[in-house]
Parts: C-alpha cells; structure tokens; sequence
C-alpha cells in the first residue's frame, strides 16, 4: 500500500484531513508498508475511516496507474473503552515500528506518533523547516486546502503535533517518565491485561487482536522484535519497491511515464522475480552484488512488492 517515503508521508496526510474533516481527535498512529494503525476519538468513525481510504486509494491509483479498491474490503475496527484499554491500544500503536523489526526502540521510527508526545520533556523540540504554502497542495488529497495554521515540513509532511492531540495523550501517561516506561518496556504485562479485564467487558487490547489479518506477519514475531534487534542487512519494503521502481521498470518501459509494476504482464513479473531472486541468492552468499550492496530480502517481500500472489509463482 506503501512503496516509498512520499506515499507514507500522503498516508499520513490522508489520515489527517479525515480527522480534520469530521471533526474527530486523532491521538496516534503508525504507518507501515503493508497497512496502518490509526486511533481517534470520533463521533463518525466509518465516515473517517471512509474519507481516509478512499482519498489515499485516488492518490495511489493515480500514482501507480491502477484501479479498484486499495486493501481489503472490511477494515479492522475496535472501540476502546476505559483508561487501560486506552493506554493499552496507544502503546501498540506508538510502538508499531519497534513491533515490525523495522527500528531498536519506538523512538526510531520515522512514520509513527512515538516523537509526538512530551517533546519538550524529552528534548524533541526542534522545528523543522516549513514548506511554502504554494506547494503544499502536491502533498494533500485533491481539491483540498488545510488552514496554515496546520503546518507542512518540507517533506510534505503535515507536523504531526499540529494534527493530533498531544495534551490528551500525555494526560493518559501523566509523566514523561511514565511514558518512556511505556515505550520501552517488552512484552505484555499479566497485571496490565488483568485490569483491562477488571474494567469492563471489552477485549483486552493485546498484539495477537491488533494484528489480526496482518499480511505476511506472524504477531509472534513481535516478542523478538521488541527486544530492539534490527535485521540492518535486510532491506525493508520500502527500499525494495523503491529500487523496483526507480532503477529497473524504467528499463522495461519505453516511455517512463508508463512506468509501473501494475502495468507489468504476468510473464514480465515473473521473470523480474526470478532475475531479483538470483541476486539475492547471490547476496545471501555474500558475494558482491552492487544491486543490493550486500544486502537481502525475503521471497514474501519480492513477492508483495511485485504485486504477485502466491500461486503466480506455481501455475506459471
């Protein structure tokens, strides 16, 4: 759903003109490749959850030159009630990044709310610089304007501590100190899930229920991950579409603007697998490969960002 670092960035946006335009309070969220996590308080949160999807699947469709829904039809929603359920579900949200093997503490991750809260407690204050107002429009949804008082860096990025409710947050962790606890202890606390089942009835918010239908992810992985340890000679997604994209579908196109793994036929996808594949055996053996500079992937990675599914591979 994400194939470089501009559309994490329309991710977020998208997300928050939904916010905006409903009038609900955003409070965290985390973007990764394959989906995102988003919390709000809403009065209308299938009218949010239906402006935020459908203005990113416009922009990816006309990015990618693609049609049709973007995801999977149903989306996973789960109200949360009650102090501890709340505090639970900001955790997990917060610490997507760390959770995904994709950075050492939740703090590391660039498209997640971790850096959001007590940033000036916590030393994160500075400001970065701002986009021109003229040019903020290549980084929102069509036909849409945000107040300046919502500020652009110069990413395209809307600052997420103008879009979600920083005050509310911190208000559930009291302390800076409380958060950071929060963020960087491992595992699921016994006595934690114990008092969301002290509070009411609804589910106790744990990784197994908020990675529900995660494709190509097993929640178990999640207890290693949180001990920090990060794959660095593994690419993510991200830098496997990107050199898909940027370096070899300009080649297989003649003009550049058709350019697209959507517009690849079957048998051009495949023998694109099979060529990366090589490489990356090559590399797994570490034998010098300047494609990916010694670095690997896994076949589920190759296979989601050629867009293939997996009996492609068996009936070819």
């Amino acid at each position: 759903m994400y194939r470089n670092e501009a559309d994490l960035i329309v991710g977020f946006n998208c997300f928050a003109v939904a916010s905006l335009s409903t009038e609900s309070r955003a409070l965290a969220e985390g973007f990764m490749s394959t989906h995102h996590h988003s919390m709000a308080q809403s009065d209308c949160p299938r009218e949010l959850m239906h402006r935020d999807r459908n203005a990113y699947a416009r922009y990816f469709n006309t990015k990618y030159k693609r049609k049709g829904r973007l995801g999977e039809k149903y989306y996973f929603m789960l109200e949360v009630e009650g102090l501890y359920h709340l505090q639970a579900a900001l955790d997990y949200v917060n610490r997507q990044g760390l959770h995904h093997g994709l950075a050492a503490t939740p703090f590391d991750y660039a498209h997640g709310s971790a850096n959001t809260f007590f940033r000036q407690a916590l030393g994160k204050i500075q400001v970065p610089e701002l986009m021109p107002p003229s040019k903020r429009c290549q980084f929102l949804p069509s036909n849409i304007r945000i107040p300046e008082q919502y500020r652009m860096d110069r990413s395209g990025l809307l600052l997420r501590e103008d879009i979600l409710d920083t005050a509310y947050v911190e208000e559930i962790y009291i302390t800076p100190r409380n958060y950071l606890f929060h963020m960087n202890r491992t595992g699921e606390d016994d006595r934690d899930i114990q008092a969301q089942k002290n509070e009411n009835d609804t589910p106790p918010i744990t990784l197994d229920l908020m990675e529900t239908n995660v494709p190509d992810f097993d929640p178990k992985l999640t207890r290693t991950f949180e001990q920090g340890k990060v794959n660095r000679h593994r690419m993510t997604d991200i830098e496997l579409c990107q050199l898909i994209d940027e370096r070899l579908l300009p080649r297989i196109f003649r003009n550049p603007d058709d350019a697209s793994v959507y517009a690849l036929t079957q048998n051009q996808r495949i023998k694109l697998y099979d060529w990366l594949w090589q490489k990356n055996l090559l590399s797994l053996n570490r034998q010098k490969e300047p494609w990916l500079n010694g670095r690997t992937f896994t076949e589920a990675q190759l296979r989601r960002c050629l867009c293939m599914k997996y009996s492609a591979l068996a009936t070819e």
